[in-house]
C-alpha cells in the first residue's frame, strides 16, 4: 500500500518529479563523464603510444609519465642508440604545447614511418614545403579542416597537406628540424622510440640502456602503457573524489529542495494520513521511498545522458578529448544519487514525521 502511495504523489507532482529526477541525472552524468574522460583521455595516449610501433621508450631524467616534457635529450644520444647491438630502428621525437592539452609533435618521416608502418592518408599526403602540417582525422573534424585549409598555432599559419587515420603518438605533425628550430630547441629531442630486432633481446637491451644511460627513464612500451592509468597519474584519483562529493552535495539540495516543498504543499494530506492511524514512521517510509525512486529515476536519466555527452564531446572536440563509457561506475554513481537523495530527505521526513494531525489538517 505504502508503495501505491509512492508512486501516485510522485505521478500526481509529475513535473516535480521529471526535474528533480533529471537533477539527480545531471550529477550522475557529472561522475561518469568526469571518469570516463579521465580514463578516455589516458587509455587514448596508450593506443597511440602503441600505434608508434616501437619497444621501448626512453625519456628525459625527471619527466612525467604523461607532462610534456621540455625537449632536453641530446640530438646525438639517438645516434648512439642507433648503434646499440639488438636495435633495429630508432626513432627522436620533439614535442611542443600550443595550448591546453594540445601540442604538435615533431617527426624524422623516414625512421618513423618505417617503425610505424606509415600513416594512412585519408587526403593528402606528406608534406614537402616548410609552411606543411599532417593532421589526423580527429583533429580535421574538430577544427573543419580539410586538405588545402590552412591552420593557426605557434604564430604562424600552416597549410594542411595530409590527414591520417588517428592512432599514431599525436594529433599533428611537422618535420622535427622545423619544428626544433621554431621552438628554440635546435638539436633536442623529447623522446626517443625503439625497436628491437628480436623480441627475446628486449629486456637485454632495456638494461643496456640503463647502464648506458644513467638517469633517463627507460621503459618497455607495455610497462610504460600500463604505468598510464588512474592510479598512478598523479591527480586524477583526488579529481575525481571532488567530483564524486560536489555531487553528493548537489543531490542533497535538489532532494531536499523537493521534499520540503513536497511535505509543506502535503500538510494536510499528511495530517489526514494520522488521523487515519498512520505512524510517524509510516509517513517517513513514504517520503524516504520517494526519494530513492527519484534516485533511481535520475541514475538511469544520467546513464542515457552519459552517452549523449559521448556523442556531443567525440562530435565536437574529439581531437582534444576523448571520453570512454564505464560501466563499472554505473552503480558506484547509483550509490551517490542514493546517498544524496536520502540525506536530503532526512530533514523533511522528520519534521513531516513530527506534525501534529489537529494542526496539520487545519492547515491551509
Amino acid at each position: 500500500m505504502i508503495n501505491k502511495l509512492v508512486i501516485a504523489n510522485l505521478k500526481h507532482r509529475w513535473i516535480r518529479t521529471i526535474l528533480s529526477s533529471l537533477a539527480v541525472g545531471v550529477q550522475v552524468t557529472m561522475i561518469l563523464t568526469i571518469v570516463g574522460l579521465s580514463y578516455g583521455m589516458l587509455d587514448d595516449i596508450g593506443q597511440r603510444s602503441r600505434g608508434v610501433g616501437a619497444d621501448i621508450l626512453i625519456r628525459p631524467p625527471g619527466s612525467s609519465i604523461i607532462g610534456l616534457s621540455s625537449a632536453n635529450i641530446p640530438e646525438k644520444l639517438l645516434d648512439f642508440v642507433r648503434k646499440l647491438p639488438h636495435v633495429a630502428i630508432a626513432t627522436g621525437t620533439t614535442v611542443h604545447p600550443i595550448g591546453g592539452p594540445n601540442s604538435v609533435t615533431g617527426i624524422e618521416l623516414e625512421s618513423f614511418s618505417a617503425m610505424s608502418g606509415g600513416f594512412r592518408y585519408i587526403e593528402g599526403g606528406p608534406f614537402r614545403q616548410p609552411d606543411e602540417v599532417v593532421i589526423d582525422q580527429f583533429w580535421a573534424r574538430q577544427n573543419k579542416l580539410k586538405v588545402g585549409d590552412y591552420a593557426s598555432f605557434m604564430d604562424r599559419k600552416w597549410r594542411v597537406c595530409g590527414i591520417v587515420e588517428p592512432g599514431k603518438l599525436a594529433r599533428m605533425f611537422l618535420p622535427i628540424k622545423l619544428l626544433q628550430d621554431l621552438s628554440a630547441n635546435t638539436g633536442k629531442l623529447t623522446m626517443i622510440y625503439v625497436k628491437v630486432d628480436e623480441h627475446e633481446n628486449l629486456q637485454t637491451v632495456i638494461d643496456g640502456f640503463k647502464k648506458e644511460l644513467p638517469g633517463y627513464q627507460i621503459y618497455s612500451l607495455e610497462e610504460f602503457v600500463s604505468l598510464i592509468s588512474v592510479d598512478n597519474v598523479p591527480g586524477v584519483k583526488p579529481f575525481i573524489y571532488v567530483v564524486i562529493g560536489i555531487s553528493i552535495f548537489v543531490g542533497f539540495l535538489v532532494v531536499f529542495n523537493s521534499m520540503y516543498t513536497a511535505v509543506l504543499e502535503r500538510t494536510r494530506e499528511i495530517g489526514i494520513l494520522k488521523a487515519l492511524g498512520a505512524t510517524p514512521q509510516m509517513v517517513l517510509s513514504v517520503l524516504l521511498r520517494e526519494a530513492v525512486v527519484l534516485a533511481l529515476v535520475g541514475s538511469v536519466a544520467g546513464i542515457l545522458l552519459t552517452y549523449v555527452a559521448r556523442w556531443a564531446i567525440m562530435h565536437y572536440v574529439p581531437g582534444s578529448l576523448t571520453q570512454t563509457i564505464v560501466p563499472n561506475w554505473w552503480p558506484i554513481a547509483t550509490g551517490v544519487s542514493l546517498m544524496g537523495a536520502l540525506l536530503g530527505a532526512l530533514y523533511p521526513g522528520w519534521k513531516a514525521a513530527r506534525q501534529d494531525a489537529i494542526e496539520a489538517l487545519s492547515y491551509e
